[in-house]
């Protein structure tokens, strides 16, 4: 019988597959290989049961989005967290990850963790200004995490953000059991220090679903291409009430005169840490050139 479900876990070459049911340890078929698909955690597939448990891929479903390193798909949200205590995350490593999301088209909710320590009062404004849902939490204490649970119920989200910030404390504060699953996951795998290093999705009790990986605690710069390029200003959505305002066409909206961008940062209608951002970005993706582009062996 053919059945549909969501790939869970990939490892070691075989694919586990949730069809709400049971989850289907499976393989995937040469095609895949010949028509240049890995199939990803995170995608829908339909897959062929053979009895016991088993089965094999058949196809993958359309993908909403999907991300090279670390390798998952259909993400509805990247949960960015950031701090203003030990260790304080910089506005730009927030900004750079949203973007990334816009252009894969992600939600984002940026969660300042460790607000028992420090109220992270400058992000807390950068971000209120955006066009962002920002939240303060505390892992430690239980604070903003009643109203975190329905901002993830119903989604597959992402967590990300600079080392020490707090993922595995938040996610071990919404739900005990997840820690719970993790360690036994990693103690049946008996791989000591690298258990860790696969993707996995994970349903909480209250109903979110989250991809657990060690790669989305940075982005690799895959993911800054030529397209990021190419769409940069439209990555920032507070932008786009002024994109068509500026003096000259094709304005890059770095400097020149006349543009309605800048002239909305001098005003206050745009965040001056955004905008240093999006300066940063322009910076770092300027040497890109077209033969440089990379077609992505997940598409």
């Amino acid at each position: 019988m053919i059945v549909r479900g969501r790939i869970q876990k990939a490892l070691s070459g075989f694919y586990y597959v949730d069809t709400g049911r049971e989850v289907l340890t499976c393989r995937a078929r040469g095609k895949f290989r010949k028509e240049g698909v890995t199939p990803l955690v995170g995608d829908w597939v339909e897959a062929q049961e053979l009895g016991g448990g088993e089965g094999y891929l058949k196809s993958v479903l359309p993908r909403t989005n999907a991300f090279e390193r670390p390798s998952v798909a259909n993400i509805d949200q990247l949960v960015i967290i950031a701090s203003g205590a030990i260790p304080r995350t910089d506005p730009y490593l927030i900004d750079r990850v949203a973007a990334i999301a816009e252009l894969k088209g992600c939600g984002v909710l940026i969660l300042l963790n460790k607000c028992d320590l420090d109220p992270a009062d400058s992000l807390y404004r950068i971000y209120r200004a955006s066009p962002y849902p920002v939240l303060r939490v505390s892992a430690e204490t239980g604070e903003g995490l009643e109203e975190l649970r329905p901002m993830l119920d119903g989604k597959l989200s992402a967590f990300t953000g600079n080392s020490g910030v707090g993922k595995s404390s938040i996610l071990n504060a919404l739900d005990p059991e997840f820690h719970l699953k993790v360690g036994q996951i990693s103690e049946a795998l008996g791989r000591g220090r690298h258990t860790t290093r696969h993707v996995e999705l994970y349903r909480l009790a209250f109903g979110a679903e989250i991809v657990d990986s060690p790669g989305f605690s940075s982005f690799d710069t895959d993911e800054l291409n030529l397209e990021m390029k190419e769409r940069l200003p439209e990555l920032f959505p507070e932008f786009a009430p002024f994109l068509d305002g500026c003096r000259f066409t094709g304005c890059s909206h770095t400097g020149e005169q006349g543009c309605a961008v800048l002239e909305a940062v001098e005003k206050h209608q745009i965040q001056r840490s955004r905008y240093d951002s999006f300066l940063r970005l322009f910076e770092e993706l300027k040497p890109l050139q077209k033969w440089q582009q990379k077609y992505s062996r997940h598409s």
